[in-house]
């Protein structure tokens, strides 16, 4: 078998009788190592010297981290609008869910959320800002 560090493919002379200049040649077991590897979540490299070796994957992007960061933020968002929008219709006719301290409460964390991504610490995770307790006991 034949290994490519310009195409990062793998050549049997069997089949190809055309390969890149930059082939070099490894055993069929190594192949069969390399495959097993790749599939159990390694990603086949070449090193220096142009040799297939296996890796662990690179991870997100700063700008995947980012990404993830703001949808779980628009999720947040999203979760406590039909709280506001209860609130709102309550408390113009009928005894309110949520007290107005825990209303207010409820805003300034909805407004620390679309804050977040301006303030620095996105996509660091651990900077999320922290929902009011009491949320998560809420009727649905």
């Amino acid at each position: 078998m034949f290994y490519s560090k310009s195409t990062g493919g793998f050549y049997d002379p069997a089949v190809h009788t055309n390969m890149p200049g930059d082939v070099v040649e490894i055993t069929r077991e190594y192949w069969r190592e390399l495959l097993d590897g790749e599939s159990n979540g390694k990603v086949i490299v070449a090193n220096d010297d142009g040799y297939p070796v296996l890796a662990d994957p690179p991870g997100p992007t700063p700008a995947e981290l980012e990404g993830y960061e703001r949808t779980w933020r628009n999720q947040q968002i999203a979760a406590t609008d039909p709280v506001v929008t209860r609130y709102r219709d309550e408390v113009e006719r009928w005894p309110t869910l949520l007290t107005p301290a825990q209303y207010i409460e409820l805003q300034t964390y909805r407004h620390v959320l679309r804050l977040w991504p301006v303030g620095g610490e996105l996509p660091l995770s651990e900077h999320r800002p922290l929902a009011p307790v009491w949320l998560s006991s809420l009727p649905a």
